[in-house]
C-alpha cells in the first residue's frame, strides 16, 4: 500500500513539474509577442526584423520555462537544481542583451530630419 501511495505521490509531482513548465513556456510567448508582432508585422516602411523571431523567441520562451521550474524546485527544497537554473535564466539574458533579440525593426528616429 506505501508503494503504490508514494508512486501515486511522485506521479503528482511529475505532473506539477510538467504543468509549471508548459506555464513557463507561455509566459515567455506572452512577454516575446509584443515585441514579435512590431518586429515582424510593422516597422517604418515596411521592414521587418525576422531576428526577433529566430533568436528572440527561443531564448524567452526557454527562459520563462527555466524561471518557472527554478521556483518549482525551491518550493520543493532542491537548492542545487535550483541555483543551476536561475544561472540558466542569466546565461540566457547575458545572450539577449548581447544580441538584442528584442530589437525591432527600424523607426523614424533613423529617419533624416526631414521625415
Amino acid at each position: 500500500m506505501e508503494a503504490e501511495q508514494t508512486t501515486r505521490r511522485e506521479a503528482a509531482i511529475g505532473a506539477a513539474g510538467c504543468l509549471t513548465a508548459v506555464f513557463g513556456c507561455l509566459a515567455g510567448f506572452a512577454a516575446w509577442l509584443p515585441y514579435g508582432r512590431r518586429a515582424l508585422f510593422g516597422g517604418f516602411e515596411g521592414e521587418t526584423n525576422p531576428d526577433v523571431l529566430w533568436l528572440g523567441l527561443p531564448v524567452l520562451v526557454l527562459s520563462g520555462t527555466a524561471a518557472a521550474l527554478a521556483v518549482f524546485v525551491v518550493v520543493r527544497g532542491r537548492w542545487r537544481t535550483a541555483i543551476a537554473l536561475v544561472a540558466a535564466v542569466a546565461g540566457l539574458a547575458a545572450i539577449g542583451y548581447g544580441f538584442d533579440v528584442l530589437a525591432g525593426p527600424p523607426t523614424t528616429r533613423h529617419c533624416a530630419p526631414s521625415c
